[in-house]
């Protein structure tokens, strides 16, 4: 049993019927209070032909301070800018959104569908409604490893300056480039004996260096010098990939980030998986002073596909946690509300709260580590 106590609350957004925006699913979302301390919500909104907007919406609580639905305020971000958009459509996807201290702004990394692949974009907002496009992040080359033109998602920005390799303040973003070859797809049908590629299949952190850089806000967070790698696939349920998920909030353990890891599926008559693929959900725990050092890792996944809503869908047998709510109102210490989505049709959301210690015993982060 799991020392993180996690307890699924229930479907919060589901399509809304005659809704052309979402007729094939609503899915994926980021989260940030407003200033008015209202918890907003940011699904991917899916229209036919797989046509992605990112909506915006209100979370609606009850008397008990549970999440049970949704006031749709309408659209963040529609592809628009030529990064977006696709000569068979396009889209804005599966954003993450971030309050950073220092600029004062909101930070939306959301990935955009241009004509080259899926590649990180990033927004910025003063009052999370009206959002100004800040460009595609781009990586100076580290070791011989370019990650500039790899497809690349579902990236996570800190909300504030962290330490980069040579302990000078930065950005930080972490993200899992995705080379060719290492898609799920790809490494489930391998027929020989695989043998993890460490460059190539791991969760980065790359850094945008505070020193001797001019605080423009435009320019902040989309250029990235400096990259140290973070994690790469290990226990048998992220097998086959690793890849982000929640954005960093800061608990009095470190930086907790929930992350999603990609294993084969079982196949059973009330869920087929015609990918072949179970996207389940572990915690990675990171030094305060220092993220690249991790502090804890799930041996087992925190989230896996259990409900009818989370193995059945658009893809069946997904939980992909994606928005993270620090529940201090409820008055339990390190107590949070985690989004995500069901089965990429729907978005749910559990609660969970942290022991009073980490566990012992978290795997290695690397397979040629020693346990």
């Amino acid at each position: 049993m799991s020392a993180f106590n996690v307890q699924r609350i229930g479907v919060v957004m589901e399509a809304e019927p005659g809704n052309a925006s979402e007729v094939e699913g609503v899915l994926n979302p980021g989260c940030a209070r407003g200033r008015d301390g209202e918890l907003y919500l940011f699904p991917r909104l899916v229209a036919r032909g797989n046509y992605s907007r990112i909506g915006i919406a209100r979370v609606l609580f009850n008397t008990e301070g549970d999440p049970i639905g949704v006031e749709r305020l309408g659209i963040a971000l529609e592809p628009e800018a030529d990064y977006e958009l696709r000569p068979d459509g396009g889209g804005c996807e599966d954003p993450r959104v971030t309050y950073v201290n220092e600029l004062q702004r909101f930070v939306m990394a959301y990935t955009a569908h241009s004509p080259q692949g899926p590649r990180i974009a990033l927004a910025a907002s003063k009052d999370l409604f009206h959002w100004e496009r800040m460009g595609l992040a781009s990586f100076k080359p580290f070791n011989g490893v370019d990650f500039q033109e790899i497809d690349n998602k579902d990236a996570l920005i800190f909300p504030g300056e962290i330490c980069d390799p040579a302990g000078q303040p930065a950005y930080g973003m972490i993200h899992r480039p995705l080379f060719p070859g290492t898609h799920p797809h790809e490494t489930l049908c391998l027929t020989c004996p695989r043998v993890i590629d460490t460059v190539k299949e791991s969760l980065w952190i790359s850094y945008h260096s505070l020193v001797n850089e001019a605080c423009t806000e435009q320019n902040h967070l989309c250029r990235f010098n400096h990259h140290q790698k973070l994690a790469t696939p290990v226990a048998p349920w992220e097998r086959l990939k690793i890849g982000g998920g929640t954005p960093p909030i800061l608990t009095r353990h470190g930086w907790l980030i929930l992350y999603h890891g990609v294993s084969q599926a079982e196949q059973t008559n009330s869920s087929p998986s015609p990918t072949g693929l179970c996207y389940s959900a572990g915690i990675l725990i990171l030094e305060k002073e220092h993220p690249h050092k991790i502090l804890y890792r799930s041996r087992e996944p925190l989230l896996t596909p259990e409900l009818p809503q989370e193995r059945m869908g658009v893809v069946n047998n997904v939980v992909f946690p994606t928005a993270i709510d620090r529940r201090e109102n409820l008055g339990i210490s390190e107590c949070f509300d985690v989004y995500y989505g069901m089965a990429d049709k729907r978005i749910g959301v559990a609660r969970l709260t942290l022991p009073e210690q980490l566990p012992t015993g978290s795997p290695p982060h690397s397979p040629n580590a020693k346990a």
